[in-house]
């Protein structure tokens, strides 16, 4: 289990870097080209899009992973006893569902519906939204990770009870 967390942590963490340097990279070049050169690059522009979109879910994708994403823990920090429990439950199933259907089987379809191409680097869309499903599928590894430890944790401290 632990080798499976450090080849997800490496992956995300690369993909991550990479697109980071990309953008501050590209970045440059556009901000150059448009203001020294007066000639904006339209190439640097549609990939810097695309770069930050992806960047952007790899990153979503991480947060889950870390256990580190956005949540409004206003009920759950209150809750107690089998009422937090049931909650925590409701709250992961929510999340495995929406990961599911939304970037799972919603990216699938619409990765496998696009028929447009992008204007002007001319790569396919059905490319592109790849990345929701990978995602998707990087987020329940995370999930399945975090449960399995939780598991772990909790079977441990009940054997030493």
């Amino acid at each position: 289990m632990k080798t499976l967390e450090k080849i997800l942590d490496s992956i995300m963490r690369f993909l991550m870097a990479l697109s980071m340097f990309i953008l501050v990279a590209f970045g440059t070049w556009q901000i150059f080209s448009r203001w020294v050169l007066q000639d904006p690059s339209t190439f640097t522009d549609e990939l810097l899009r695309y770069v930050l979109i992806i960047a952007g879910m790899i990153g979503s994708a991480y947060c889950f992973y870390r256990d580190e994403h956005l949540a409004l823990t206003l009920v759950s920090d209150r809750a107690k006893g089998l009422f937090k429990i049931i909650l925590d439950i409701f709250i992961e199933a929510c999340i495995l569902f929406f990961v599911i259907y939304v970037f799972i089987y919603g990216g699938m379809k619409l990765s496998s519906t696009a028929t447009n191409v992008s204007s002007v680097m001319r790569i396919p869309m059905k490319t592109l939204y790849l990345i929701e499903p990978v995602c998707g599928v990087m987020i329940i590894i995370a999930r399945i990770l975090k449960y399995l430890q939780a598991f772990s944790a909790h079977k441990q401290k009940g054997g030493e009870n």
